[in-house]
């Protein structure tokens, strides 16, 4: 198993390599451990991206744009009623054949879409998004989005956390 870096370098992680950073010793005899990130570390000074139901696709894929971001969460006042990504946009406005212009987002948004708590582990939000097929999680708190996570977001080590959970469960029979 070979995991590339996100940004396409030329860094390998196999997972021999991660065994023997994991069972590496010091000459101490200390051992290394890969730290759990929280979402809520990963969500700390991220600008929330949010639209109304009543926005148009246009509008919303411009804003989009100037954030430079891939999905939006649909708020009715503080609370998260769906979420709006750019597959929302391909797959039910353009090859739905509507027109952005007049399409409103709550016609072609996910609804009530799954969401994640600010403390939970981000190898959890990984796993959501791997079993449920999809990029992005909404991160809620009190009924109110603070945030998003996306696999984007994931480094090798989230991604290699991930790959070991996924093949331990195989194994375990879930």
């Amino acid at each position: 198993m070979t995991l590339r870096a996100r940004a396409g370098g030329d860094h390998r992680l196999t997972r021999a390599t991660w065994a023997r950073f994991n069972e590496g010793a010091t000459p101490r005899g200390a051992r290394y451990a890969m730290p759990i990130r929280s979402i809520r570390s990963i969500i700390a000074g991220q600008t929330l991206v949010t639209a109304v139901k009543t926005a148009t696709v246009k509008d919303a894929a411009l804003q989009m744009k100037r954030q430079n971001v891939g999905s939006l969460l649909v708020v009715d006042g503080t609370r998260l009623i769906g979420i709006f990504t750019e597959r929302d946009a391909l797959f039910r406005v353009v090859a739905g054949g509507r027109d952005p212009a007049t399409t409103t987002i709550a016609e072609v948004m996910t609804p009530q879409p799954q969401t994640i708590h600010p403390d939970e582990p981000f190898l959890h939000a990984l796993r959501i998004m791997h079993e449920g097929k999809f990029r992005h999680l909404p991160v809620v708190e009190f009924d109110r989005p603070l945030g998003l996570v996306s696999v984007r977001d994931a480094l090798d080590e989230d991604l290699y956390e991930l790959r070991v959970d996924l093949e331990q469960r195989q194994d375990m029979g879930e």
